[in-house]
């Protein structure tokens, strides 16, 4: 039998010429709620057709209500995960979202380096949306000059953004291209601003790559309690594009916006917590 034939109850399946599923690894924190975190990135890699590994960097306790307590593994307890790994697996793409200290970021950057890891998509995790602080002060620095600088892409959202820069809030678009650019220069990598706390009908981001040139994608802001996530979500649908060929970073973000677009319209399906509800990472998937 052909190496490439798999045979099973339904007969032989013949898979020559089949583009081999890509690999993506999760970096960041578990929400025992499902919603955000390892566990949404892990949904979203599915749902946009790429195999999800996890290294966890955080634990926390929290629902749809908020977080109640956060544990760090030791950080070389993460660097001995990311290890194992690579020793075996190669990831087109890697995520990393919620580290909390300076030691756990520095750890990651360095192995992550080691292994010249490729399509690294950092979202910037530094609040919850209750409010609890996920990423320590003293962090910030070694975020910006160990973590950025070896990233593709990173994706704060205006508070994080704010914080980053030490600066007010943008109340427009003009302030949001602005501070992206100064994000962008910042990290070092193309940054993404997302602007989904603007008010208005549209939810508009906007990329400034490396060569200093901006894209904004706008899409229909959706009205629903449920965005428990969105971040994360978002930040995991570019990766898993970027691993599948994509070589355009605005392609990606351009596939990885609609993809969050249908997530939110179809949360109202399910019915989970008594709070800001998760979105549907599978409302195509799913009858």
């Amino acid at each position: 039998m052909n190496v490439n034939d798999k045979t099973g109850d339904m007969g032989t399946i013949d898979t020559n010429g089949a583009s081999p599923i890509k690999n993506v690894l999760s970096i960041g924190g578990s929400d025992p709620s499902g919603g955000a975190g390892i566990q949404a990135d892990l949904k979203t890699f599915a749902a946009n057709g790429v195999y999800g590994m996890a290294v966890i960097s955080a634990l926390t306790a929290q629902n749809t209500c908020g977080v109640k307590a956060i544990h760090c593994p030791d950080p070389g307890f993460v660097e001995a995960q990311i290890d194992c790994l690579f020793d075996d697996i190669q990831p087109a793409a890697v995520k990393i979202g919620m580290l909390a200290n300076a030691d756990i970021i520095r750890r990651v950057a360095a192995r992550l380096k080691h292994y010249r890891a490729s399509n690294i998509v950092v979202d910037p995790v530094m609040l919850s949306s209750s409010g609890q602080r996920l990423l320590d002060p003293d962090a910030v620095d070694t975020l910006i000059h160990e973590l950025l600088p070896i990233a593709r892409l990173y994706t704060p959202n205006l508070d994080e953004g704010a914080c980053l820069l030490e600066s007010k809030l943008p109340e427009s678009r003009q302030d949001m291209l602005i501070m992206a650019e100064q994000l962008q220069a910042l990290g070092q990598c193309s940054a993404l601003l997302k602007g989904g706390h603007l008010p208005g009908s549209e939810s508009p981001d906007v990329l400034v790559d490396k060569a200093a040139s901006s894209h904004w994608f706008c899409s229909r802001r959706i009205d629903t309690p449920n965005k428990h996530g969105t971040g994360c979500t978002l930040s995991a649908a570019i990766a898993a594009n970027l691993a599948c060929n994509n070589a355009d970073l605005a392609d990606a973000v351009t596939s990885a916006k609609n993809y969050l677009t249908q997530a939110l319209a179809g949360a109202g399906e399910l019915d989970v917590g008594t709070g800001a509800g998760p979105l549907h990472h599978f409302v195509d998937l799913w009858p």
